[in-house]
């Protein structure tokens, strides 16, 4: 049985969703607004925020907030971690591959998760201890033994594009053994394809906590690991993230960091 906090954070999502789907089919009247350079934003991502957040608060006045449109309210050891639209720029451009993102903290450290992409209608689940789920299945992580014939994915930083070259060698190093490299546009949606063994492995540069803190966990539950790219273990406070198996953790880890300059391996 899920979990009470998880069932909370599902109907918040299911919420979330329920906005997000109202409005793309007039995609071309929304106001749109650019929070930094290419990063975007739009009234959806503050309608569905605003869904999430009203839910959560209706069952946890007491916990903490950190929301990627309206910040960071209250304090304490509990921390709902929201991403309203992960993949707003695919959802402006009408390309279906998005999601809401819930993960709760404590102390930094990912106990409860749920992914929701409205339009397949997936639910990805997950509570520290019991395990990761897709709608009612039990998600195991792939057994791939290393890089040979793995799908990876990553994104791009548009927010740090001065690290653009060494991803590109990262890319390149990879690629001497995978099979392949997808960029799909939303880091959330990515880690829970690791989770589900659609992807062997994920990474990227530069990501933020509403990113990562519902897919890590979903990784981890699946028999998976994450880490930084210097190899340490745990959500990195640098954002530049690694998740697979463990085999496939160990493979990439060690072929990004020959790649990367001292900046990308710093905690």
């Amino acid at each position: 049985m899920p979990r009470p906090a998880v069932n909370v954070a599902v109907r918040a999502a299911r919420a979330a969703g329920s906005v997000i789907l109202r409005y793309m089919n007039r995609l071309e009247s929304l106001t749109v607004v650019e929070k930094q350079r290419m990063d975007f934003a739009s009234e959806v991502d503050r309608l569905a925020e605003a869904e999430i957040i009203r839910e959560l608060k209706r069952a946890y006045p007491g916990h903490a907030i950190l929301a990627e449109e309206s910040g960071a309210t209250g304090s304490g050891k509990l921390t709902w971690v929201i991403d309203p639209l992960d993949g707003t720029h695919n959802y402006l451009r009408g390309l279906p591959h998005f999601c809401v993102s819930i993960g709760m903290l404590d102390r930094g450290e990912p106990v409860y998760g749920v992914i929701y992409d409205p339009l397949r209608g997936e639910l990805f689940t997950a509570s520290k201890g019991d395990g990761a789920f897709l709608n009612d299945r039990r998600l195991r992580i792939g057994t791939r033994e290393g890089l040979g014939g793995a799908l990876l994915a990553t994104g791009f930083p548009f927010r740090q594009r001065r690290h653009l070259d060494a991803q590109l060698g990262m890319t390149r190093a990879l690629l001497q053994e995978a099979e392949d490299i997808r960029r799909t546009g939303s880091a959330a949606l990515d880690l829970a394809y690791v989770a589900a063994n659609r992807l062997d492995g994920y990474f990227e540069i530069g990501l933020k906590p509403w990113d990562l803190a519902a897919g890590c966990l979903l990784v981890r539950e699946a028999g998976g690991r994450y880490c930084d790219f210097a190899g340490r273990d745990g959500i990195p406070a640098s954002g530049n993230i690694i998740a697979g198996n463990i085999k496939v953790v160990q493979a990439m880890q060690a072929t990004i960091e020959a790649q990367s300059p001292p900046e990308l391996l710093k905690a």
